[in-house]
């Protein structure tokens, strides 16, 4: 018996890799393998014993681990959390946690690499930001080319245009099935910059969907925020360096702020085959972002000659071409009255703690008593939407070389 009951298909927006501190090195061209840092976890749960216990027994778990682990059956969602999950690391393992979830398709994003080449720092040296990418997408295919229900997701930073566009002709060349990009300013550009267009133009000739997701940007707020003259407040994990109590409170405002670029500045009007997904970043700012976004191009298109030429409100592109996923704690269901069923997707977080330990739970009981067929746009029809692909097995990939 599986974790997802097999009376429906359901398809998880959100899953994670946890990278080995090799992760990114391993991949990357030799010229660079040694400038390349090494992936860290000094901003987590997870301990460097814990780390260091897995590499010493060669970057796998215990055989007896992995038995104990395959054991829990359909509870591994509810016990099997971080580094010490099935397939955290390891493809193989991953495909046997998959037989147990049960899930469809999944989506598969790196947890701690994309810190180098998504950092905002205009100091990193281009040719180190895009060699890690170029080792993080490399690593990626590798781990997800076995196993059809696993949706590899690259990165590309959009600091420097030339450079993303051929980082994006080798991930459309590697089998990985979504880009995800950092939710800030591109460089010194908006994300609708001219000079990124032919970069929207090519992800929406091949079909693949741009992501967003948190750690995409900073996760904390400026210290000046947080300076109120009371001691500093601790993250929700009980440390200082992840989401503490302001961050969540204002974790919308870069995904809101980069779509609205891409709204205002006419991305989605002039590519309406783009398709993309904010990830693990929340939804209830979604239907109010609807409201304000309309309102703003009623108005101030009257002035705004880039506001003219649009054929479609945005509160349409967003719904034709965007989707979200709600954290499992949101009440989606409220949020599909204030907006519309065709917005919101199911995500696991597998196999990070944020994700609970029953999010189908967690999701049916915020649904409550509203319709099949508003359950299937959730679980199933949005994500097929944005990821058309994800309806037929992908035909087998082979790994890139590092």
């Amino acid at each position: 018996m599986t974790y997802a009951p097999a009376t429906r298909a359901f398809y998880d927006a959100d899953s994670h890799i946890m990278e080995l501190p090799d992760f990114l090195k391993k991949y990357a061209d030799p010229a660079l393998r040694d400038e390349i840092p090494e992936v860290s976890y000094s901003a987590s749960i997870v301990t460097d014993e814990e780390v260091a216990v897995i590499m010493d027994q060669g970057g796998r778990h215990s055989d007896d681990h992995i038995a104990a682990q395959i054991a829990l059956g359909d509870r591994l969602i509810e016990a099997s959390k971080e580094i010490q999950a099935l397939g955290a690391f390891n493809s193989a393992d991953r495909s046997k946690a998959m037989d147990l979830l049960g899930f469809r398709k999944q989506l598969v994003f790196a947890t701690h690499s994309v810190a180098m080449p998504f950092s905002p720092s205009s100091r990193l040296d281009p040719r180190l930001r895009y060699g890690a990418a170029r080792a993080h997408n490399r690593h990626m295919a590798d781990f997800c080319h076995a196993d059809d229900r696993l949706m590899g997701v690259a990165i590309i930073p959009l600091d420097d245009p030339d450079l993303a566009m051929a980082e994006l002709d080798q991930v459309l060349t590697s089998g990985l099935e979504a880009v995800w990009v950092p939710h800030r300013p591109s460089g010194d550009r908006s994300p609708g910059h001219v000079d990124l267009d032919p970069f929207w133009a090519r992800l929406s000739e091949s079909g693949l969907p741009f992501l967003l997701h948190v750690g995409g940007a900073p996760l904390q707020l400026a210290k000046a925020w947080m300076n109120n003259g009371r001691p500093p407040t601790k993250d929700w994990l009980g440390g200082g360096e992840n989401l503490r109590t302001k961050d969540v409170a204002l974790l919308h405002e870069g995904p809101e702020a980069f779509l609205t670029m891409m709204v205002l500045d006419g991305v989605l009007e002039r590519h309406p085959g783009l398709k993309g997904a904010s990830v693990e970043l929340g939804a209830g700012w979604v239907p109010e972002l609807l409201r304000r976004l309309d309102w703003v191009v009623k108005h101030w298109s009257r002035n705004d000659a880039n506001l003219q030429g649009l054929s479609r409100v945005p509160s349409e592109q967003i719904t034709q071409q965007l989707a979200f996923t709600p954290f499992v704690f949101e009440e989606v269901g409220l949020f599909i009255d204030q907006s519309n069923p065709d917005l919101y997707l199911f995500s696991s977080d597998y196999p990070h703690i944020e994700g609970g330990r029953n999010p189908i739970g967690r999701f049916e009981a915020a649904l409550g008593d509203r319709s099949e067929a508003v359950r299937e746009k959730f679980y199933a029809e949005n994500f097929l939407r944005i990821f058309p692909q994800a309806r037929v097995d992908a035909p087998g990939m082979v790994a890139a070389e590092a």
